[in-house]
């Protein structure tokens, strides 16, 4: 008898007005879903903590202009700038940056591939402000292999552009013992090789660091006698949000290479963003769901005739109700459906592309954009239900 009423209402259904509504609802949900999980995914690259720098250390370098590099002011701290900086209430420990006075160049591959072969320059800080075992950290003379810590920026280079316009194997820190690093080392007449040990990357340090051992003796034996001040500080300190050391900076000219300010910055910026294109969906979910709403009005009014012979010879408001309840249910689902697969594979795109840049990032659940998608799929179904039930019932009360 369900199918007697069905083939009876559904003369009058425009397939162009609902199609209407579902390329709407389908648009509207995507971008809701999307603007979610592009959140939750891109986020953890703001919020990443480093394997190897703590986040009470900060990095401190001289603020420097033209007029200052006119009137002979250098970037270098003195020996009296680095204790003056020791004396702060807010410093724990401070040390300096140890540059290598050498030429140096590597050639880097991964898993036997075709070799990057670059010019480079190492830099070393005191072994305590490296967040990495002593066994692996360290250095005797007459070691073939040099322990390294390289930037993610210098990765990211790497499987951007090297590695992808070559089709080679994409380094990650599940890669890091397959990187093939040749160190080699020219100077005053003086040739060495070295085999570097990658044991991860940085992303609070903008440079290649090695052990204070390896750099104190390769200074020595391939550039004795020629030493210049350190140009960076690394300070612990116990607090780096405590004012005082924005004001010391301020007043020193001081720079702090602090990633996590600018790191707020873009996460702020990515949530507004983020918020008005969610604005934009659900702004089309609910013209769609007025498309929706007008249709299935338009419909009951043409039938407004046939329903009120059902009504009257016995079929309740719920069972004349049911078909076109049913028929919203059943395109509310097909769009969450389509939606959650449309997202599926544009987020495989884009993960594609981040994962190029930050190798460390990891897929994180897709849960919170269905549980999103699915909130919006009951909250329509159950407003579609009631208002359908509404327009059917005021068609059972004029008939009584």
């Amino acid at each position: 008898m369900n199918k007697l009423i069905w083939k009876l209402l559904r003369q009058h259904i425009s397939l162009s007005q609902l199609a209407g509504f579902f390329f709407a609802n389908l648009f509207g949900m995507w971008v809701v879903m999307l603007g979610i999980q592009f959140y939750k995914d891109i986020i953890p690259v703001f919020t990443e903590e480093d394997n190897f720098i703590n986040n009470n250390f900060l990095v401190v370098s001289k603020h420097i202009t033209t007029v200052g590099t006119l009137s002979g002011r250098s970037n270098a701290f003195s020996t009296f700038d680095i204790d003056d900086v020791r004396k702060q209430p807010f410093c724990k420990k401070a040390g300096a940056f140890t540059s290598s006075q050498y030429k140096v160049s590597a050639a880097m591959a991964v898993n036997g591939a075709e070799p990057l072969n670059t010019e480079m320059f190492f830099e070393a800080v005191p072994d305590s402000f490296v967040d990495a075992s002593a066994a692996d950290w360290q250095y005797k003379p007459g070691d073939e292999e040099v322990p390294v810590i390289l930037p993610r920026t210098y990765i990211a280079l790497y499987n951007f552009g090297f590695a992808q316009s070559r089709n080679l194997p994409k380094v990650s820190d599940g890669l890091v013992g397959m990187i093939d690093m040749r160190i080699f080392i020219n100077a005053n007449g003086q040739h060495a090789q070295f085999k570097g040990k990658v044991l991860g990357f940085s992303s609070r340090l903008n440079t290649i660091l090695v052990p204070q051992s390896f750099m104190d003796w390769s200074n020595a034996t391939y550039e004795p006698g020629k030493t210049e001040d350190p140009s960076r500080i690394i300070l612990e300190v116990n607090n780096p949000a405590d004012s005082r050391i924005a004001q010391y900076m301020q007043q020193k000219g001081y720079d702090v290479e602090d990633n996590k300010l600018d790191a707020g910055k873009t996460t702020y910026f990515l949530k507004v963003v983020v918020s008005m294109v969610m604005l934009v969906g659900l702004l089309v979910s609910i013209l769609s769901f007025y498309i929706l709403m007008l249709s299935i009005y338009l419909l009951v009014q043409k039938n407004t005739q046939k329903l009120e012979n059902l009504l009257l010879i016995g079929y309740s408001p719920n069972r004349v109700s049911r078909p076109y309840q049913l028929l919203t249910l059943g395109m509310n689902a097909a769009t969450l459906i389509l939606a959650f697969a449309l997202l599926i594979v544009v987020r495989d795109y884009y993960m594609h592309v981040i994962g190029l840049i930050f190798p460390t990032i990891k897929r994180g659940s897709m849960l919170p954009a269905l549980l999103t998608g699915g909130g919006i799929f009951v909250l329509v179904s159950i407003i579609n239900i009631i208002a359908i039930r509404k327009k059917v019932m005021s068609i059972w009360n004029r008939k009584e």
